[in-house]
């Protein structure tokens, strides 16, 4: 196995770490941690990449979005405020740093368009609506 290979699958499944406990606290998005886990593992592991798109995380969290199709309102909306939230503590820490705030503000106001304007918004399945799992 070659060093790329190798840094490729430990890039993934750190990725997938964090993405799946990112699925369960609402503080972490587990969203670009597994996009970036299904990136890794389709460049270098075939196996790996294939247990990967089989499993519930990624169903639940990215099998829509990679096929084109887009997002829930909830799963944008739990981005969208996940990232702000995370992004003003950021903010907030760059008193003293005017540049790096504006950069920030300009990366906040592009994330928002982007997935209020980039990424479709496709309705829950009715049993999601329902309440029912």
């Amino acid at each position: 196995m070659n060093i790329k290979k190798a840094l490729y699958i430990l890039l993934g499944c750190f990725s997938l770490g964090l993405g799946a406990v990112g699925a369960v606290l609402p503080l972490l998005p587990a969203f670009p941690f597994l996009l970036l886990a299904a990136f890794c593992f389709a460049r270098n592991s075939e196996k790996l990449h294939s247990w990967f798109i089989g499993t519930k995380l990624y169903k639940n969290n990215l099998e829509s979005y990679v096929a084109g199709k887009g997002m829930t309102r909830k799963t944008k909306l739990r981005i969208m405020v996940t990232v702000t939230l995370l992004m003003s503590i950021g903010f907030i820490m760059m008193d003293a740093v005017p540049v790096g705030r504006i950069v920030l503000g300009c990366v906040w106001v592009f994330h928002i368009l982007y997935f209020l304007f980039g990424v479709k918004t496709i309705p829950l399945p009715p049993a999601a609506e329902s309440g029912e799992s």
